[in-house]
């Protein structure tokens, strides 16, 4: 039932040394950036992967493996940490509201958001399929960043709308 593409990513998925040159390149060169930062990483605009073109595409889909391999263990956690406080202040703007389509709303961006960053990450570290996904703020892009920080403003106006009169 599967069509080629869709079982290429899968079968990619669980062995990725299939194809090593092929389909498993971007997730092999991923896992190799991300391991070689360590705990600490190898600092700013040093890591090798990236800068010796090994990862492809790292300014978008894998961004992530880029921040792996230049700050290491602690600044993936420092970003997944601001990625939570950004979810969890929006979900605290829904839940304050007393709007219930502020609070639609609010929920809505809050889970595109949030499945963006699980997605992104899942994908770069291997634990789900290559799908191209931008991490929000992170990557570039001219329409994911349009339409996150449109998010965004919505979010803020749902915070300033929040008492019914």
């Amino acid at each position: 039932m599967l069509k080629d593409y869709q079982r290429t990513r899968i079968l990619t998925l669980l062995d990725p040394g299939r194809d090593p040159l092929g389909a498993g390149y971007h997730i092999i060169q991923s896992k190799i950036a991300i391991g070689s930062g360590g705990l600490l990483g190898k600092g700013y605009l040093q890591g090798t992967q990236c800068k010796l073109h090994f990862l492809p595409e790292h300014h978008t889909d894998f961004i992530f493996a880029v921040l792996g391999e230049e700050w290491g263990f602690l600044g993936c956690a420092i970003v997944l940490a601001l990625y939570a406080a950004l979810i969890l202040w929006g979900l605290t703007r829904g839940v304050r509201t007393q709007d219930r389509f502020g609070a639609i709303v609010a929920f809505g961006v809050v889970a595109m958001i949030f499945w963006h960053v699980v997605i992104n990450v899942g994908m770069v570290l291997g634990m789900m399929p290559v799908v191209g996904l931008p991490l929000p703020f992170l990557s570039y892009g001219g329409s994911s960043a349009v339409v996150t920080l449109i998010g965004i403003g919505l979010l803020l106006n749902v915070r300033a709308r929040r008492y019914i009169f």
